[in-house]
């Protein structure tokens, strides 16, 4: 029985060394300053998601533009994460993707969908 609860104490402070020496790790990276955008984004100036019409139009829009995105295997996850806002006429892309592709593929699902809508494409390719 003593052998039990001493070999159940060894795995337990093992693994709890193991979760903290990960975060620890994790710790040591520096965290994506994201201040600026963060500025820009509460400014006003640019759209967020909570720009969204609820337009019938526009919500059909949206989401076509994401069906096709998400459809797309080719697109990463980060791609397939993007903001897609409709509203007031027109199409605004916001977000990160891996590649300059990747942005020309959503642009181009977005033209498709959004008809006589203009397509502002804001999509930053991320920097390696």
């Amino acid at each position: 029985m003593k052998y039990r609860i001493e070999t159940a104490l060894l795995t337990i402070v093992s693994v709890c060394s193991l979760s903290l020496s990960g975060w620890a790790a994790d710790a040591n990276t520096s965290a994506a300053d994201n201040s600026k955008k963060n500025e820009r984004d509460r400014s006003g100036q640019t759209k967020t998601p909570v720009d969204q019409s609820n337009r019938p139009e526009d919500l059909q829009v949206t989401q076509s533009i994401r069906k096709a995105v998400v459809k797309d295997g080719s697109l990463s996850m980060t791609a397939k994460n993007v903001k897609i806002i409709t509203a007031d006429g027109k199409v605004t892309l916001r977000g990160p993707v891996n590649t300059a592709e990747e942005k020309k593929k959503i642009e181009a699902y977005a033209k498709a969908s959004a008809g006589t809508m203009t397509v502002v494409n804001q999509i930053e390719v991320k920097t390696k």
